[in-house]
């Protein structure tokens, strides 16, 4: 496989870095990263500035090298992350423009795209987390709506959402995974009561929602009915295969910015600490060439990520925790300041091995998928 860029490449390259040192002087100061809904302003207002320039849609139309490039400059530039807008930009929209009718490609994609309207995800429940196919979120068909009555939990960006992603049972007498539906939820439909959950670092991009017979038009289904968890896979693969390339990037330039403060503070001068860091940095160039095949292999196969992106999830998780642990031994005693820069990352490291996938579930559909060994009794 090559990887090599195009002379075409490289030009777009250079475009983006001239746009990039053109823009980003001119954003407004970054928001407090705790407060969601100036944080969903200053997003939303920095993915307008994406579309305008005709670079809002790399995730979904670009060539893979060509969104790679985007993610590598962006990240290297200091541009803003999608924060916000993560479940719209790099979840919904993926999965509407692969499953949902003409109809909802225009529905919902412009807006996504503009920064217009934010998504969150309303996939797990109290009693259906890594085992999801066995949510009980009930919909039941009247007329020309679903009405929806059940419980979400960890729906990220939901008090800040306008719409939301959700699963529901359609058919609760069917096996577990035959009686799912994939609805778009209007955040503002009757009946839903979002509640924030506060997180270790303080923050509140979760909340658990609570739905008491909410009415979603039947129009709002993507896929047919009872073929959600076929639909919910599309989701899923692109949450685990692609979802994460930007912070794959992001690690990569904090290990510099690691390695630069241990010889200003003299832990620089430990060699465990440096063969730490070193195997981090072998490791973060290992996943990237990974992301590049992932990406590349979607690309050849209709845009949609396989089972690798179970391997990428897996080691990055597992990678990024290392990673924070080691800037644990570099600030020492300051460690324990959470004013301190990669101390609030440090403790959002701590979910990563059971979001968007536990790693006992990516180690079992590794097995599975990629392995071929059996299923355990």
């Amino acid at each position: 496989m090559d990887l090599s860029c195009t002379e075409e490449e490289e030009a777009y390259r250079a475009r983006l870095r001239e746009w990039l040192a053109a823009t980003l002087p001119g954003l407004p100061e970054r928001p407090d990263p705790l407060d969601w809904p100036a944080r969903r302003a200053y997003d939303c207002g920095w993915q307008r500035r994406l579309y305008d320039a005709g670079y809002a849609d790399t995730h979904w139309d670009a060539s893979p090298t060509q969104r790679l490039i985007f993610l590598e400059e962006t990240e290297r530039a200091g541009a803003p992350y999608v924060g916000a807008n993560f479940v719209g930009l790099l979840h919904a929209g993926p999965t509407i423009a692969a499953e949902g009718t003409a109809a909802q490609r225009a529905r919902w994609l412009p807006p996504i795209l503009r920064g217009d309207e934010v998504w969150c995800q309303g996939f797990s429940e109290p009693d259906a987390g890594s085992d999801l196919a066995s949510l009980r979120t009930r919909a039941v068909r009247d007329g020309d709506a679903y009405v929806v009555t059940g419980q979400k939990i960890w729906t990220s960006h939901a008090e800040v959402a306008d719409w939301c992603e959700l699963l529901v049972r359609t058919d609760p007498a069917a096996p577990k995974h035959q009686g799912i539906t994939w609805l778009a939820l209007p955040m503002d439909a009757p009946g839903i009561t979002v509640r924030p959950l506060r997180t270790l670092a303080g923050s509140t991009e979760f909340a658990e929602v609570f739905l008491d017979e909410v009415r979603v038009p039947v129009a709002n289904r993507v896929g047919e009915e009872n073929d959600g968890w076929r639909v919910t896979m599309v989701t899923l693969s692109f949450e685990r295969g692609t979802a994460f390339v930007g912070e794959v990037v992001a690690c990569r330039r904090l290990l510099g910015e690691l390695a630069r403060t241990a010889r200003k503070n003299g832990t620089w001068d430990d060699p465990v600490l440096r063969r730490r860091l070193g195997r981090l940095s072998a490791g973060f160039q290992a996943l990237w060439r990974l992301t590049q095949a992932n990406v590349s292999e979607a690309q050849a196969t209709g845009g949609v990520p396989g089972a690798g992106g179970s391997v990428f999830k897996l080691h990055y998780s597992h990678a990024r925790q290392e990673l924070y642990d080691a800037a644990a031994a570099v600030l020492g005693p300051d460690a324990l300041d959470l004013g301190r820069d990669w101390n609030l990352d440090r403790l959002s490291s701590l979910s990563y091995t059971i979001a968007a996938g536990t790693s006992q579930i990516q180690r079992n559909i590794v097995a599975e998928r990629i392995l071929g060994l059996p299923k355990g009794r």
